[in-house]
């Protein structure tokens, strides 16, 4: 035994004597708060979707259903040529139909966070039209304009 720690002996203790530390004991943090205590500098950003993975799972999506199209024609034992030209049809068609301008957040999965955040975004920006908020609105300037009123009115106090 080393420095004190554990039995003395192990003998008629029913263990083996062997020491472990205590891998659940939590040790306090340096930092007691990650995060920042100055509110006006933390401003909600919404996050921005990726327009390439957007791209990407929209042509994975057409290609899927181009690959399910594929298999079945070659398991009615279809021309290879003719199968390459339903196919090339169908992508084509699905490419142009399926517009990356639409989204709706009614069909998502969780996982699905770039298309999910596009469909917030949009659904942001047809409630700040339904307003009628300015794009250029920023979030609480209503109290900096009426704090501005306030020191301009005891400003004009104190000089009378």
């Amino acid at each position: 035994m080393s420095s004190n720690v554990g039995l003395s002996t192990p003998r008629g203790s029913g263990t083996s004597g062997y020491v472990q530390r205590n891998l659940s004991h939590l040790r306090p943090r340096d930092n007691a708060a990650p995060y920042p205590k100055d509110f006006d500098t933390i401003k909600h950003r919404q996050r921005q979707p990726d327009k390439e993975i957007l791209e990407h799972d929209r042509k994975r999506e057409v290609e899927v259903k181009v690959f399910e199209l594929r298999d079945r024609l070659e398991d009615e034992d279809v021309d290879e040529d003719e199968i390459e030209e339903q196919t090339s049809a169908l992508r084509r068609k699905l490419l142009a139909e399926n517009s990356p301008d639409k989204t709706s957040a009614r069909g998502l999965k969780s996982h699905q966070v770039h298309e999910l955040a596009k469909a917030k975004i949009e659904e942001s920006e047809k409630l700040r039209k339904a307003l009628g908020i300015s794009p250029d609105y920023e979030e609480g300037s209503h109290w900096r304009k009426q704090e501005e009123r306030l020191r301009e009115a005891n400003l004009e106090r104190e000089r009378e």
